[in-house]
């Protein structure tokens, strides 16, 4: 007979896709507050690769800035962006286009809403399994 475990796979997958996205939105508010910035490269990242990447392994990729950095438990890793392609501009002057960023920050926003709204109904069925069982 099966182990019933009440913390499944889906949490995990859950607490990743906040982890992600969250990640995401940091990236994104960068590359707006550094519009203006002659040169700066902006940051993104794939939700859904990197989420299918940490699902598979764990974890996202480890960035560590110095290389006598103590290593960061799995749980904490970071995911860091990958600088877009040039949009055309060979001066690099005006790489960050603030359309595209409120357009992949109110996307992200929509993702981070449906796991936070997802985790919280997986909460309350497990809520009313124990509250059922007290009866």
């Amino acid at each position: 007979m099966d182990k019933i475990y009440p913390f499944d796979r889906t949490y995990d997958l859950l607490g990743k896709s906040l982890n992600i996205a969250a990640r995401r939105h940091s990236l994104i508010t960068g590359n707006i507050a550094n519009m203006d910035t002659i040169g700066y490269q902006p940051r993104d990242l794939d939700f859904d690769k990197t989420l299918q990447r940490a699902m598979n392994s764990g974890g996202g990729e480890l960035y560590k800035t110095h290389p006598d950095h103590m290593e960061q438990r799995s749980e904490k890793r970071i995911y860091q962006g990958k600088p877009r392609e040039n949009s055309g501009d060979p001066h690099n002057l005006d790489r960050v286009n603030i359309d595209t960023e409120m357009t992949s920050l109110i996307s992200n926003n929509g993702k981070y809403k449906t796991s936070v709204e997802m985790l919280l109904r997986k909460i309350a069925i497990l809520r009313q399994s124990i509250n059922e069982g007290g009866n």
